[in-house]
């Protein structure tokens, strides 16, 4: 049976996303250790000099919370944020970025080594996708495309919310939402589908060892977790592995 949940994953996730993009900020800025945890995962990246002479491609960048992750800690790399969502882009373009950064307007789950040999100029050294692998319609496809971008030897570190694991964890995952996640998005948005879909497709997505276990099936190495502190224990990961 197909759920509303995998239906928005092929259809309306992203107009959502265009909608809720000028709001997006205000949102995020709400959430306690947000952006504290975007750097943390983006630190367990562990690339070397500060990210010289690295090219990382920022995947499902949104408004550009994550590239500025990246850009805090690895700022001499050179950064290509990609979301499908163009609302989501313009928010992120508005910003004032080094020149060493630039964004590009693509389906994560379509990009192919063609594209990173014309966009970035060649394979990447590390990719970075927060809150995105739960949002394709395929993730065991998806995985396999990031594989293809990377370099041997280079890195992916996915952030991303899994709580199937875990029932107090999924039990305060709900209480935020309802909480205070949904009724902030609809006050600030005047809608709140993107938000209903945001607790459920958590709710839906694979736990912990789940996700490992398919970056592994995807051709990924050295994979590890490595949870966010604080509530978000057991609710926000970071999932690293490497090209072989």
């Amino acid at each position: 049976m197909t759920t509303t949940t995998e239906r928005m994953k092929t259809a309306t996730v992203t107009d959502e996303f265009d909608l809720a993009a000028p709001a997006y900020d205000r949102l995020v800025a709400s959430s306690p250790g947000y952006h504290r945890d975007l750097r943390t995962s983006a630190r367990r990246l562990f690339l070397p000099n500060r990210g010289a002479d690295q090219v990382l491609v920022d995947l499902g960048c949104g408004t550009g919370a994550s590239t500025a992750a990246l850009a805090r800690e690895y700022p001499m790399a050179r950064i290509v944020g990609v979301d499908s969502s163009e609302g989501m882009l313009r928010q992120a373009e508005a910003k004032g970025w080094p020149s060493s950064v630039g964004f590009h307007l693509a389906r994560a789950q379509d990009l192919t080594p063609e594209w990173a040999e014309e966009v970035v100029g060649g394979p990447a050294d590390a990719v970075f996708a927060s809150y995105l692998v739960r949002n394709v319609p395929d993730p065991d496809a998806f995985l396999a495309r990031v594989r293809a971008l990377l370099r041997p030897g280079g890195r992916l570190a996915l952030h991303e919310y899994s709580v199937a694991d875990s029932a107090s964890a999924r039990a305060v995952w709900s209480a935020v939402c309802w909480g205070v996640v949904i009724p902030a998005g609809r006050a600030l948005t005047g809608r709140d589908d993107l938000f209903r879909y945001l607790w459920r497709s958590v709710l839906d997505f694979d736990g912990r060892a789940a996700l490992l276990q398919r970056m592994r099936a995807a051709g990924l190495g050295a994979v590890a977790s490595a949870p966010m502190p604080g509530w978000r224990y057991g609710i926000t990961h970071t999932f690293v592995g490497a090209r072989p």
